[in-house]
């Protein structure tokens, strides 16, 4: 377990691509039923969001305010292929998502309890990727909470991220080892594809955990190894296991077997036993600071080399998802470091927007994952250029654990 931590009582966690901010929006998960309507006395609103392409692609918003309360968002992708997830954002935290919106599939839905104030809904890949969206009623203020109070309360909401997150990566691992067990080859790249971005989220936060029975340094106990090891680390001792022991068959051999269905298997074990551990986490701000950081570095050390995904060659996803992990961590600790260090802060929000902008032009719906591939070519042509821009990004988040540790 990373240093910094304490253990907390096991909670339940919610539904798939349902995130909630609790600590610093009033939200909740929130059961609705066919007769609820619209109102500010509790009742649910309710909005819709349509994906279409009639020769471009929009994401449509049936209505751009609320009174505060329960809102349940239901997401339908009529025909665009260059969508496929949907975002509830305010001031870059997401508190609500579903990913994965294939054109044709049955709408699906999530619901938060929002307080009084300005969000938006963000479906990249869309002509208009935002859509400001406003929520009426009282705001609880938190104009006299202290710094440290408020990074307090953003890693309370910060762990909650995380525990959604492992929890898609385990459906989305399941149906990872449902298309294998099928000998289904062409889903199961996509379903690989699809299940690598919630790990790359929020690895730096749970990459500390080991089997019981197993030493510290044992990497035949080491979750994070056997999930997540790649060629350049392999132990032999241990061999081949997780992710990229399935990428490999996937995308070199081009071939299911039956050790691919027990790699399969034994991931699905692994991360399943990996949400179970997470919630005994408790994080305290340097440790967000830190992981932000870390999730960047994985990104320069790992990702821009094209170590990460040898074989199937999506590391521009992986890129992407250490970029908003570390995005989600700096946006719970936001209002806290804007009473510490406004200026600072304002500094790390310009550099994530611009590294945002500049990923977003690597988008592609016809790639695996959402992103171009990462090839010889792309590779030596932009390498640098995202490298650069990371670092400049990398430079303002490295002086943030020392400044909110010591709030």
């Amino acid at each position: 377990m990373p240093f910094g931590r304490t253990a907390r009582p096991l909670t339940t966690l919610g539904a798939l691509g349902v995130v909630t901010a609790l600590a610093l929006t009033g939200c909740a998960n929130s059961s609705t039923s066919a007769g609820d309507t619209a109102s500010s006395s509790g009742k649910v609103s309710r909005v819709s969001v349509t994906l279409t392409n009639d020769g471009s692609d929009k994401c449509a918003v049936s209505t751009t305010k609320v009174p505060a309360g329960p809102v349940t968002f239901t997401v339908k992708n009529e025909s665009s292929t260059a969508i496929t997830e949907v975002e509830l954002l305010q001031d870059q935290r997401i508190l609500g998502e579903k990913e994965n919106l294939a054109p044709g599939l049955a709408a699906v839905t999530f619901t938060a309890t929002l307080t009084g104030g300005k969000y938006q809904v963000y479906c990249p890949g869309a002509d208009q990727e935002l859509t400001d969206f406003t929520v009426t009623g009282k705001v609880t203020s938190t104009a006299n909470s202290s710094a440290a109070t408020l990074l307090d309360e953003g890693t309370k909401g910060y762990a909650e991220y995380v525990d959604g997150q492992v929890t898609d990566m385990v459906a989305a691992v399941e149906q990872l080892q449902k298309d294998v067990d099928a000998g289904d080859l062409a889903a199961a790249k996509t379903d690989y594809a699809n299940a690598r971005p919630f790990y790359e989220h929020v690895e730096s936060d749970v990459d500390g955990f080991v089997k019981k029975g197993f030493k510290a340094t044992d990497n035949a106990g080491n979750l994070d190894y056997l999930i997540d090891m790649r060629a350049s680390n392999l132990d032999p001792a241990v061999g081949w296991s997780g992710f990229h022991a399935v990428e490999k068959d996937l995308f070199e051999a081009g071939a299911i077997t039956a050790s691919t269905k027990q790699t399969a298997a034994d991931l699905t074990e692994n991360v399943q036993l990996l949400a179970k551990l997470v919630p005994t986490l408790d994080y305290k701000p340097e440790d967000l600071a830190n992981g932000a950081a870390g999730l960047l570095e994985e990104v320069q050390s790992n990702k821009i080399t094209g170590e990460e995904e040898a074989y199937s060659h999506i590391d521009l996803v992986d890129l992407a998802a250490n970029v908003e992990g570390a995005r989600q961590a700096f946006a719970y600790l936001k209002p806290g470091l804007t009473k510490l260090d406004p200026t600072l802060t304002k500094q790390i929000a310009t550099q994530f927007n611009r590294t945002n902008t500049l990923m977003d032009g690597y988008r592609n719906a016809d790639d695996l994952g959402g992103f171009d591939t990462w090839d010889a070519a792309t590779k030596a042509s932009d390498a640098n250029t995202i490298s650069q821009q990371v670092q400049a990004l990398q430079d303002p988040l490295s002086r943030l654990a020392e400044k909110v540790a010591t709030a």
